[in-house]
């Protein structure tokens, strides 16, 4: 097994990048990016054979466990290339587990390759049951689209997991839905709180906050909740709905800062490596990755990013406005 050697100042062990592939995605998020996007131009993109490079040091550096994210990863031309190339990693022991985080729009023509190229959970963004929200949300999406996708990760043999942002005045209405749906596909379910990034409208986040700690409540006024201790390397909290086995996990950047246990770190599909989420400040791989065969600079630049990660993020709501918010949208460094 790998001794991770990237350590941050405050003494935390990174153990777990989160990789974008693209910033496109087919689908238009209101809380994810604008409905008119400009995306970047293909030469900008770091290749799949430099983002198998990235990854392969990262692993080599102690890196555990690697989620591929976008915009939506799946509509990258290739992509189920890079998975297999990235299996091989499994297969040695050095990375144990590989996933993706997903709309589900294109999971029912690629369910069966990511489970054979060793994949063996996906998170599924999935915000309401509605078709008519749905639509309204997403923008661009289809429910039966994403539907006949969930279908075909499960057949596949892949354990999903809804991710669910929790939206005050549209969401709300269906916590108990969401909850009994994902029970009966014995699917975990993870609420996010609404995250202040991107150019969306100040106003509009206020209005959409939930905070989860009033999802709880409301949760536990009808189900048994019991609080778990186990964690799969990322910042959600986690519970036991008693009634169903079913898991439930909170992710609370607002209400409860997770920053004290944080092992993780991202990349953007150009290669711009963010330690932390809830910061602007970056580093650039793709220039050092590009400036030698050898990994050694692109080795020295990952250390002294690390260096510099910072001990939290400032994201906060307030009844004056929304602080620490950052200047990305959520496709750029992929959640």
């Amino acid at each position: 097994m790998n001794t991770p050697r990237l350590v941050d100042p405050f003494m935390r062990a990174v153990t777990y990048l989160r990789l974008s592939v693209t910033d496109r995605c087919d689908f238009r998020c209101t809380y994810c990016m604008s409905e008119n996007m400009t995306f970047l131009p293909k030469k900008d993109l770091l290749t799949l054979e430099e983002l198998d490079r990235i990854c392969t040091a990262f692993i080599g550096l102690g890196v555990r466990k690697l989620r591929i994210t976008g915009g939506e990863p799946l509509v990258r031309k290739g992509i189920i290339g890079f998975f297999e190339g990235m299996g091989r990693h499994l297969d040695s022991g050095a990375l144990d587990e590989l996933t993706l985080t997903t709309n589900g729009s294109q999971l029912h023509r690629f369910a069966a390759d990511l489970y054979a190229a060793g994949v063996r959970r996906v998170n599924i963004s999935l915000d309401t049951l509605d078709e008519d929200k749905f639509a309204r949300i997403t923008r661009w999406g289809r429910l039966p689209q994403v539907m006949r996708g969930i279908d075909a990760a499960l057949e596949a043999g892949l354990k999903v997991k809804i991710n669910a942002v929790a939206l005050k005045g549209f969401n709300d209405s269906e916590l108990f839905d969401l909850v009994d749906w994902c029970a009966q596909k014995g699917m975990d379910l993870t609420f996010i709180e609404v995250m202040p990034m991107g150019d969306m409208g100040e106003e509009d986040r206020l209005d959409q906050y939930w905070p989860l700690s009033d999802l709880r409540a409301q949760l536990a006024e009808r189900l048994t909740l019991s609080d778990l201790s186990e964690t799969t390397g990322g910042p959600a909290r986690y519970m036991r709905v008693e009634e169903t086995g079913q898991k439930i996990g909170l992710i609370t950047p607002l209400t409860h800062n997770f920053c004290e246990s944080c092992n993780r770190v991202r990349m953007s599909c150009t290669g711009q490596f963010y330690t932390c989420l809830g910061h602007d400040g970056m580093t650039d791989l793709r220039a050092p990755l590009r400036a030698s065969e050898s990994d050694a600079v692109l080795i020295d630049a990952i250390y002294a990013a690390i260096g510099r990660k910072p001990k939290g993020h400032d994201f906060d709501y307030s009844r004056q406005g929304v602080k620490g918010q950052t200047i990305r949208h959520m496709n750029h460094t992929g959640g």
